[in-house]
């Protein structure tokens, strides 16, 4: 609180703080932000390095998750996106078997 003195630590005109609400964390997910994503994917589809990580998957193999993860850091940059990629890329995979299955 200011005291209206113009020298010292809380030098300045008195004036009333406001209070206000914090802002929401900035790319925080909420439920219309899942849904419009969720949209977005059903509409256009997969990317032309995601149809190859997909690739990578239904081949297979003992070295897919480790060649999949490695394709996706040289396309993403780093670490934390390329494991992202590849978990988003296998839940994909997984929910087309299981619509293809029913």
């Amino acid at each position: 609180m200011s005291t209206g003195i113009a020298v010292g630590l809380e030098k300045g005109y008195p004036t009333d703080k406001i209070d206000r609400k914090s802002k929401r964390a900035k790319g925080a997910s909420t439920k219309k932000v899942e849904l419009v994503r969720d949209v977005i994917r059903e509409v256009s589809g997969l990317l032309q390095y995601e149809r190859r990580l997909m690739d990578m998957l239904k081949t297979g193999g003992a070295s897919a998750e480790k060649r999949m993860y490695k394709f996706a850091k040289k396309r993403l940059g780093s670490h934390k996106r390329a494991l992202k990629k590849r978990e988003d890329i296998k839940d994909v995979y997984s929910r087309m078997r299981a619509k293809a299955a029913m």
